[in-house]
């Protein structure tokens, strides 16, 4: 990602290398010589800041380091450059001149320096987040809801080496480019060749024969301008190498790998090592001998509400109403907020677990009496873990699962990687694909390795190994997206200590998306190459199954982050560009700054174009052969006139990238009905999951549903929060009444009275009374200056965090108790406080500040910024114009209960009276209020500029003050208030190489069966990846007749209700007693005679047309009728719905 503004033009630096000498080296000197063990991740530690860098020299000069003169080089293959020489790329011109001041402005540009450099301005010091230090939030926004703010800061200290940019190694880089990394240097001296464009999304066909670091380099920059990409071509020597703080090695000969491992191990860097062969693919890691994790799992910290605390040897902690802990022996924890014993708090304890909802700490005979409140949470510990070298580890491995359906696997192709590398050192390349004897041999060379390892030949399944070896040539995108996806998340954990690494060896492989039928394996001569950019992809399937994907024609919903990820696969495998075949997105968003950090195919200039649009044109660019087409539609019932029977009957499969449930929901049911395959999925932070929804064979997507997430009671928001979530959901509901919902009320009453009439005369209970109150509100006080909508927040402010407070403790004082004599103020309910307003208080002059400018913006009054103004403004309000508080006698209920049967009681059903005396009054305000145009705001988060977010931290921490609350920062009130999903690109990459490896099953025609597929689950952070095969679809019983979701009856041409009738009663001995096509009632065993009698002859278009009152659109080929039936004996049966064909 780059800023592009007209003019930028880019360049690459080579043999540059990382020339960040950063205070890792010096660090890591003091401690050898101090006799300390390394963090591996210490550089970027703060204490760090403090020192000085070092000059190149006075690092290599270290004792405890290999000299200049006494380099060790190693050699890959034609890897060295004798004369250290820079080679030249071609300047790329940036894109469009479309530039956004609230993107471009933010970000740095890029220039190209004499030596050919892409990096940041040299005149602005960059630390990868932004020009002033700080991360640029409004970027890396859903990623900071993954790793934390340290996390990214230590990553922005950190500097990558990628050895190898083929489809692998650009996937790594790609991922922690976006991830916000100090730096990435490409080392790459193999030149680009067919193989390469399988799956190599930044070479086309002029790369053939040219450098593949130097061709990608460019568009890899334009990732993130806060990342520096160098490209170096020299010699891999210790002195080069020990500049980085991670290594990642894709493809190399495995001496090669043994002597960077030797390296990194001298050096203390973190060392990744990543291949794949076909449909194989294998992971390695090793971060040291002792290597400190921060966090292992990334989940937020438990925290629970205590009732008691026991004073004995070993203190007793119980949950409120029973409340299930969740913690686990040895756990440490920390106490808050605890009344009476308060000398607990802050402190923190090892605790042993007694019981789902208690647990025991330390000895508390020497504490005060507990009374009431408390909050308990988890204080994560550091762990330290310890890796073995790569020459150890190779002799001793310890695996990581990938599929514990195949259990046996990991052991197996260890070895089949180490013969294979055997295998290619001996010829010089890889087994020719699907040669019987090149296969032959590799497995000789396997039985040999076999016998030095002294592994029991029988745990070598043969047929596998010869497998292995006659598709190792392959190079397919979906496996390169898996492991890279993998290794850029353990590069990241490398660079922050954030997550469980890999310990140490992960192997996988997709042999299930070749033929079930081992005669239908490509031959030999189907899987040569050709010279085409697929040869990586066929080299597997043949070329006879390029042309089937090549003419396949696929509906993408969603052009996100997933969404671009798909499109990139579409691209490589080839994917709609036959003359058969097409790919059409849709996607009805624009794309913002946010989305740049993981939704890969845009650019700072593409901010405020449509996402589909601009996915399509990139994806053009990736395979300029494949045909696609873009739409800006929502996928609904009112686009049905586009995407309706032609469209989807002309489909082979739908793949999902959506973000909503309601949508995907729509979606599988439009795939049910047509009897198409759905590819679905989805991530949040580093978990991801696959579904393939099979026709006839599997469950749909709407088959099973996520447990509903649990809702915060409604007298838990109103008057007894006790947890931020709870200020920040009230803050929300408050912003949603004040700025959107009476606003919009307002506005429609001025825009059209007469529809507004009919709106609220449609609404129930006191809904009208209340509405029309609001309206009379919003224009009789109705703000005509700024200096308005100060002292109406000012005034809203005193209801808000002191009257209403002060009502409460009025009902409910703090000494109140209950009808059992127990203290009302106690358990999950904190007795407040109310705020008195202090205009020299930062937080209250925050919600002032954010109040008047949204009610400012409302009435259409310019906004003002000025703190000093507003303070000014505020300050000058008469003390007689703010009212004090005075009790009424008000029933404030304790629970949803008595919520309820207030507002049953408090019901205006019938008050026609007060509502007719405020229509009056309306039609009398309208009249002095002509001209006025209200205007709603609908909330917006990611707009730093708009006063929402402001509007809401400060609302929901002045209520956390209220109740003595720990505040939330902005970072955290907006993922809450947001509702934002955290997102990675790392999860995403994987997440849509597994959906393409269940595309390749499908495309094989592999879908009468469930067993070849499997639905996925990962967490990168653990790291756990889980696989099942799809759920069988349910079968449902009529008579000896079984059917699932999948069946239905099919009725071609228009009869009458009475001829339909009469042929289910005679074909299927069912006996009709309910038809109806969608809301609408076609007949019922309960119609009058009258009513059969005109309906009986018709045929069923008409019934439906008379009916509905609506015609048939042209477009529609077929109807569904939902049928209620009754079987000989008279019993409810249930039955498939009818399919009714229309005449052409």
């Amino acid at each position: 990602m780059s800023s592009l503004m007209s003019g930028d033009n880019h360049k690459v630096v080579l043999n540059a290398a990382a020339t960040d000498e950063n205070t890792f080296d010096l660090v890591r000197e003091q401690k050898k010589r101090e006799g300390e063990n390394l963090d591996t991740f210490c550089p970027t530690q703060s204490k760090l800041s403090k020192l000085s860098n070092p000059s190149p020299g006075a690092v290599r000069s270290s004792p405890n380091k290999v000299s200049n003169s006494g380099n060790k080089a190693i050699n890959i293959g034609n890897c060295t450059n004798p004369d250290n020489s820079a080679v030249n790329i071609k300047q790329t011109s940036g894109h469009s001149n479309h530039q956004d001041n609230n993107v471009t402005k933010n970000l740095p540009q890029q220039t190209v320096a004499n030596n050919g450099n892409i990096s940041n301005n040299s005149d602005v010091e960059m630390n990868n987040h932004s020009q002033d230090g700080q991360i640029d939030e409004s970027l890396y926004s859903r990623q900071l809801y993954v790793l934390g703010h340290e996390a990214m800061q230590r990553m922005a200290k950190s500097s990558v080496l990628i050895i190898g940019v083929g489809g692998l190694g650009v996937e790594v880089a790609k991922n922690i480019i976006l991830g916000g990394v100090k730096s990435v240097t490409l080392h790459d001296n193999k030149a680009a060749d067919f193989y390469d464009l399988s799956s190599q999304y930044y070479l086309n066909d002029s790369s053939i024969g040219l450098n593949r670091a130097e061709q990608s380099a460019a568009q890899l920059a334009e990732l993130n301008p806060y990342v520096k990409v160098d490209v170096h071509t020299g010699t891999l020597d210790s002195s080069f190498l020990q500049k980085f703080s991670v290594i990642v090695v894709t493809d190399l000969p495995l001496a090669d790998q043994l002597n960077i491992s030797e390296v990194a191990r001298e050096f203390g860097i973190c060392l990744i090592i990543a291949s794949t062969r076909g449909l194989f693919g294998q992971l390695f890691c090793d971060f040291g001998e002792s290597f400190t994790i921060v966090d292992t799992n990334g989940e937020q910290p438990i925290s629970v509400l205590i009732s008691g605390i026991t004073k004995e040897k070993q203190g007793i902690v119980a949950c409120i109403d029973d409340h299930r802990h969740g913690f686990e022996d040895g756990e440490v924890v920390q106490f808050s907020d605890v009344k009476g014993m308060t000398e607990i708090n802050g402190k923190e304890f090892k605790i042993k677990v007694t019981g789902p909802c208690q647990f025991a700490i330390s000895d508390t005979t020497g504490f005060s009496d507990y009374i009431t409140g408390g909050t308990v949470t988890q204080v994560k510990q550091p762990k330290t873990v310890n890796f073995k070298p790569l020459k150890e580890s190779i002799m001793s491995p310890q695996f990581i699962e990938s599929d514990f359906a195949k259990f046996d696997r990991p052991q197996q192709e260890h070895l089949f990687f180490q013969a294979l590398d055997r295998f290619q050192t001996k010829h010089g390349n890889l087994p020719r694909s699907w040669n019987q004897e090149d296969a032959i041999e590799f497995c000789q060379l396997l039985r040999g390795l076999v016998n030095e390892r002294q592994v029991e030949p029988n745990s070598i399944d043969e047929k596998l190994a010869k497998l292995f070896a006659q598709q190792a040539r392959g190079n397919l995108a979906p496996i390169n997206s898996f492991i890279g996806g993998c290794a850029a998340q353990e590069v990241m954990k490398a660079c922050s200590g954030k997550f469980t690494p890999i310990l140490q060896w992960l192997y996988f492989d997709a042999t299930e998306c070749l033929p079930t039928d081992e005669a239908l394996f490509p031959l030999e001569a189907d899987a040569a190459p050709t010279n085409s950019r697929y040869d990586g992809q066929v080299a597997v399937f043949g070329a006879k199954f390029q042309q089937t994907l090549n003419d396949l024609r696929y509906f993408l919903v969603g052009a996100g982050a997933i969404g671009c990820e798909h499109l990139k696969h579409f691209a490589m495998l080839g994917v709609g560009s036959g003359p058969k075949g097409e790919i059409i997105v849709t996607d009805m968003d624009t794309i913002e700054k946010s989305n740049l950090n993981r939704q890969f195919l845009f650019r700072p200039s593409d901010v405020g174009s449509l996402k589909a649009s601009a996915a399509a044109a990139a994806t053009k660019k990736m395979n300029p052969h494949i045909r696609i087409t873009s739409h800006s539609n929502r996928v609904c019932p009112e686009t049905e006139s586009t995407y309706g029977d032609p469209f989807f009957e002309s489909l082979n499969g739908v793949a999902n990238a959506l973000d909503n449930v309601e949508a995907r929901t729509y979606m599988d049911r439009k795939c049910v009905y047509y009897r198409l395959p759905l590819l679905e999925s989805g991530t949040l932070g580093t978990k991801g999951n696959v579904q393939v929804v099979l026709p006839f064979q599997s469950e749909s997507y709407s088959s099973s549903h996520d447990p509903p997430e649990k809702s915060i009671p409604m007298c838990t928001l109103k008057n007894f929060p006790n947890a931020i979530e709870h200020t920040l959901q009230w803050a929300r509901d408050d912003f949603e009444g004040l700025f959107r919902q009476s606003t919009e009320h307002t506005s429609e009453f001025l825009t059209d009275s007469q529809k507004f009439h009919e709106q609220v005369s449609k609404m129930t209970g006191s809904q009208p009374v209340e509405t029309l109150e609001i309206v009379k509100k919003m224009l009789s006080e109705r703000a005509t200056n700024f200096q308005d909508c100060v002292l109406w927040a000012r005034l809203y402010f005193d209801l808000q965090y002191n009257h209403q407070i002060q009502q409460l403790l009025h009902n409910f004082p703090p000494d109140y108790k209950t009808s059992t004599g127990a203290p009302f103020w106690s358990g999950p309910k904190k007795c407040p406080h109310a705020v008195t307003f202090d205009s020299n208080n930062p937080l209250h002059l925050d919600y002032i500040i954010a109040a008047a400018n949204l009610r400012a913006f409302v009435y259409g009054i310019p906004q003002c910024n000025d703190r000093a103004h507003v303070y000014t403004i505020v300050n000058q309000i008469p003390a007689d114009q703010i009212p004090k508080f005075v009790p009424k006698n008000v029933k404030i209920a304790v629970n949803d209960s008595e919520l309820n049967n207030n507002s049953s009681m408090n019901s205006y059903d019938g008050d026609m009276d007060s509502s007719n005396k405020l229509w009056e009054d309306l039609n009398k305000l309208k009249e002095s209020c002509k001209g006025i145009k209200i205007n709603p705001i609908e909330f917006e988060k990611d707009d730093d500029t708009n006063f929402h977010m402001d509007f809401i931290v400060a609302a929901s921490n002045l209520r956390a003050e209220n109740y003595e609350i720990a505040p939330a920062d902005r970072h955290k009130s907006k993922l809450i208030a947001g509702r934002i999903i955290p997102a990675i690109a790392t999860t995403t990459a994987l997440v849509s190489g597994l959906v393409f490896i269940e595309f390749y099953k499908l495309a094989q025609g592999l879908g009468n069966s469930l067993e070849p597929f499997k639905n996925g689950f990962v967490n990168l952070a653990l790291p756990f990846f889980g696989f099942s095969t799809p759920i069988a679809v349910p079968k449902i019983q009529y008579y000896d007749k079984q059917f699932t979701i999948w069946d239905r009856f099919e009725l071609t041409g228009d009869i009458t209700l009475q001829e339909f009738i009469d042929y289910f009663k005679n074909e299927h001995k069912l006996y009709i007693t309910m038809i109806s096509q969608g809301n609408t009632l076609l007949y019922s065993f309960f119609l009058s005679k009258d009513k059969l009698a005109e309906r009986i002859n018709l045929k069923m278009t008409e019934v439906l047309k008379r009916i509905s009152k609506r015609k048939i659109e042209p477009w529609v080929r077929s109807l569904v009728f939902e049928l209620c039936c009754n079987d000989e004996n008279d019993e409810d049966v249930e039955v498939p719905y009818v399919r009714y064909i229309l005449p052409a």
